[in-house]
């Protein structure tokens, strides 16, 4: 077995013992780069110093200074969080060129446990896309299939993951991006509670929604790395000031007595059998652990995707408005006047689907249309949450599908968009009432493609997902991808 197909917890156990070093473990996964990269595109960005930082936590080691677990460890970094020095360009045209001249608070965390940065990962076009084919740069490919698409919008994370060209990786999640490209590619992606980790830093999309996340091989990996990130920011004023814990506390408990919910409307039309089947057997494993299955309802799933699309874009419209060739991004060399210049930089800058969300939000957001459509979409919100807040009432875990179907393949639905949002279906709820989920691989479908499930917890109740992640972890066997 050669080191990049080892988890990090693995491989900062074989550092502590001296069986391998830092440097030996970034050769392997840049040779590994290199065997699979021109495969997968999982990088925007590579990072020509990941040795010498290698080298560096190396020297530290052997001059006796403590380190931290995940010293060391390669990871990659989804190219829309800011990184002082290194390109960052959320996948556009629009930032084609930019180089952050500060670091993100999470990005501050992963220097300061010395891990490697081996570069900046493939992402939908400001992270607007659930295929990674709207990168500016090129398209992501499944590792598992690579006529497949990998997921999105985080799907550069979630495949170098699962190719073994990043150890760990750091990802977005709006409404599943790092859960739906973790399904897709066989890796474990977890979505803290929103305010659990610092979004400062974090090219913005949807303001009230989007949240960082890790990507590992494991729910205890994603545990190690949510530790090492999670945490009160001054810079961001939704940031939480509760307390963060031992994230690997719970991890190994057994899950007897827990109660965990299974909300029929995700098990219903529109979710694939085979999906369906693989998540219900994963139940099956769990109640035979000892826990206890519940069944309950959400009647808001089906308005889920609308009310979510409307905030989201709503939210983007405003946020993006500040790239206009001027302030910020790509300035066209056309435009005789000021709005010229403005309307042909941001023609040129943005491409489809942010042009579509750009719309979508200022139309929902215009005299006339706003009590209409974004009004009803926040109400929808709180309806949302509180049909979450009911279960969690009498259930510590809500278990579901965390995609409708497995990676399909590349083009087949890039020009159906309405298709497209549809397919987020199963994860948006849980970042519309800001709680935390996880997902991981729970079986494979017949032409041997990923399935993954979601575990929702209370806000603020990451150890308890992640136990019971792990706890299914140990009793399933993963299949590498076929590179």
């Amino acid at each position: 077995m050669r080191l990049y197909e080892k988890t990090a917890s693995e491989l900062s156990e074989m550092m502590e013992q001296k069986t391998c070093s830092a440097v030996e473990i970034c050769k392997d996964v840049l040779d590994r780069i290199a065997e699979t990269e021109d495969k997968v595109g999982a990088y925007v960005t590579c990072c020509e110093d990941c040795l010498q930082q290698a080298e560096a936590v190396d020297q530290a080691r052997s001059a006796g200074k403590k380190m931290h677990p995940l010293a060391g460890i390669p990871i990659g970094i989804k190219d829309n969080i800011s990184t002082k020095g290194i390109r960052t360009t959320c996948s556009s045209k629009m930032l084609e060129h930019y180089v952050p001249p500060f670091d993100a608070t999470v990005m501050q965390s992963i220097r300061s446990a010395n891990m490697v940065i081996t570069g900046k990962m493939n992402m939908d076009e400001f992270a607007m896309g659930s295929s990674t084919e709207t990168s500016y740069f090129h398209p992501t490919r499944n590792p598992h299939d690579v006529t497949c698409v990998p997921g999105g919008s985080s799907g550069g994370s979630a495949a170098a993951v699962a190719s073994g060209e990043a150890i760990l990786t750091l990802g977005s999640d709006t409404g599943g991006s790092i859960r739906q490209p973790a399904a897709f590619c066989g890796v474990t992606g977890l979505k803290p509670t929103y305010g659990r980790v610092s979004r400062y830093g974090l090219v913005a999309f949807a303001s009230s929604l989007d949240q960082i996340g890790p990507i590992a091989k494991t729910a205890k990996n994603c545990a190690y790395l949510l530790g090492a990130i999670a945490g009160y920011d001054p810079h961001d004023g939704t940031v939480s000031r509760r307390e963060t814990e031992d994230y690997t506390a719970k991890l190994g408990k057994e899950i007897k007595g827990l109660k965990i919910a299974l909300p029929k409307e995700f098990f219903a039309e529109g979710i694939d059998v085979e999906v369906k089947e693989a998540v219900l057997a994963a139940a099956k494993t769990y109640e035979a652990m000892g826990a206890q299955l519940v069944e309950c309802s959400m009647p808001s799933l089906k308005y889920a995707v609308a009310a979510y699309y409307l905030i989201a874009s709503a939210e983007a419209s405003s946020n993006l408005s500040r790239y206009d060739g001027i302030k910020y991004g790509h300035r066209s060399k056309t435009g005789d006047t000021f709005q010229e210049l403005i309307c042909n930089s941001r023609s040129e800058g943005f491409g489809n689907e942010v042009k579509r969300r750009i719309l979508l939000g200022n139309y929902a957001l215009s005299s006339g249309y706003y009590d209409a459509y974004y009004r009803k979409a926040m109400a929808l919100k709180q309806r949302i949450s509180a049909e979450y807040a009911h279960i969690f009432e009498s259930c510590d875990v809500i278990l579901t599908p965390t995609t409708p179907s497995v990676a399909y393949g590349v083009h087949e639905n890039i020009s159906d968009p309405v298709k497209m949002y549809q397919a987020d279906i199963c994860t948006v709820t849980v970042n519309i009432a800001s709680l935390p989920a996880i997902s991981t691989p729970c079986g494979y479908s017949k032409n041997g493609m990923p399935i993954g499930m979601s575990i929702v917890g209370k806000q603020f109740d990451e150890a308890t997902i992640l136990q019971v992640a792990d706890a299914f972890e140990k009793q399933f066997s993963t299949i590498a991808p076929s590179l």
